[in-house]
């Protein structure tokens, strides 16, 4: 098939959990002769470049240097808003010019939708977790507006579309119902699925590749049972947690432990490491979930579905966000165990890990899940339909 070279551009946020998710179909639309272009904060430009696409420079005002997030909601939800007004200008600077045949967006990237829709543009959203469903409205955001703070938003974000000259002036329609989405995630890990417009959204799963750019990984020859353990890329300081896993299973008889701690933890806190265990502060994860037999993960939705990809059995041990909803999600699943941070012991995280590789069922229902999500068709899939986008 003869395809249009095409000029694509993609709207993120600095988030590493928001650019990982479709870093790989940004490498194939690349691979199949598209221009790419992405706009984010040069502090993912290695990210980027990695993938193949033209880093457009924009200075964010999100607080992903120091991960210093407001626990209030409506600070949280004010943050995306304030990093749409100080990036949108950014974006006219270098699109006005030099217009995308298609526009695609991360879910905070709000002047992705804003800059597509001033220059009637196709555009789709990238969503790298849940979708709003049809009762959304009620069982989410009808609460969320009624905390303090949350008028005063609702009025700012709805004057800023105003000011800006997009097609779409309504506040709940522009943050939560894209034209069109592709949900790179499970469709199981989705709530309400059965509620979701497929008209408007489909779920293609994990967009995974091989990430050589993060390196590999091998297996040790003499490890009977490979465990990772991993709490993403932005709460990562718990020495206190890694010191428990050390202490679980640190010496555990055939079991050679992958620890990732991030970049905000000094291995000088958890002590002494016990000869079967690997600390690392980064791992290429999906290399190594294809080789573990069990992860301990804070379930986030990235992490989630990559579990789910490999068919590995869980240890869910959520820290923020939405990691509860998921967490909770994969233990109805029957692929995993749920322990709370202030729960995580040495006595309980070793236990959970040999109930859980003991058990048949999660054996059978993490094959199971496995199938039915690399069945859905990830990269190549999210790739064709974008492409269909174009015409």
């Amino acid at each position: 098939m003869t395809r249009r070279r095409s000029h694509i551009a993609m709207v993120g946020i600095p988030i590493v959990s928001h650019v990982l998710p479709s870093l790989e179909v940004i490498r194939e639309l690349v691979a199949r002769g598209h221009r790419v272009t992405y706009a984010n904060d040069p502090a993912v430009a290695g990210l980027i470049t990695g993938a193949g696409a033209e880093l457009v420079p924009c200075t964010s005002v999100l607080p992903v240097a120091d991960n210093n997030w407001p626990d209030d909601a409506i600070a949280a939800m004010s943050l995306f808003l304030d990093d749409a007004v100080q990036v949108l200008p950014q974006l006219r600077a270098a699109y006005d010019q030099d217009p995308a045949d298609l526009y695609l967006y991360d879910i905070g990237a709000y002047a992705g939708r804003a800059l597509a829709e001033t220059q009637d543009r196709p555009l789709m959203q990238l969503s790298p977790t849940f979708v709003a469903w049809e009762g959304y409205g009620q069982d989410v955001a009808a609460h969320l507006w009624q905390l303090p703070g949350a008028d005063a938003y609702r009025a700012r974000f709805a004057q800023w579309l105003a000011d800006c000259g997009a097609s779409t002036t309504d506040v709940d329609t522009f943050g939560g119902r894209p034209a069109q989405a592709l949900a790179l995630i499970p469709r199981t890990m989705q709530p309400h699925a059965d509620q979701v417009d497929t008209d408007t959204v489909t779920f293609v799963g994990p967009c995974l590749g091989a990430r050589a750019d993060e390196g590999g990984w091998t297996r040790p020859a003499d490890a009977e049972k490979v465990l990772l353990v991993s709490l993403g890329s932005a709460y990562t300081h718990r020495p206190e947690f890694y010191r428990q896993c050390l202490a679980a299973y640190g010496n555990l008889p055939g079991w050679h432990v992958l620890l990732q701690i991030g970049r905000h933890t000094d291995p000088r806190e958890l002590g002494a490491i016990p000869p079967n265990v690997e600390v690392r502060s980064w791992v290429p994860q999906p290399a190594v979930l294809a080789q573990a037999d069990a992860f301990v993960t804070h379930a986030g939705m990235g992490s989630s579905a990559e579990g789910l990809f490999a068919g590995v059995p869980m240890i869910v041990v959520p820290q923020a966000a939405d990691q509860f909803v998921n967490a909770d999600q994969l233990v109805e699943l029957g692929v995993a165990r749920r322990i709370d941070a202030s729960e995580a012991t040495a006595a309980t995280l070793r236990t959970a890990l040999l109930e859980l590789v003991a058990d048949p069922e999660v054996t059978r229902r993490s094959a199971l899940l496995r199938a039915d999500v690399r069945a859905e068709g990830g990269t190549g899939r999210a790739a064709d339909l974008i492409e269909k986008m174009l015409g």
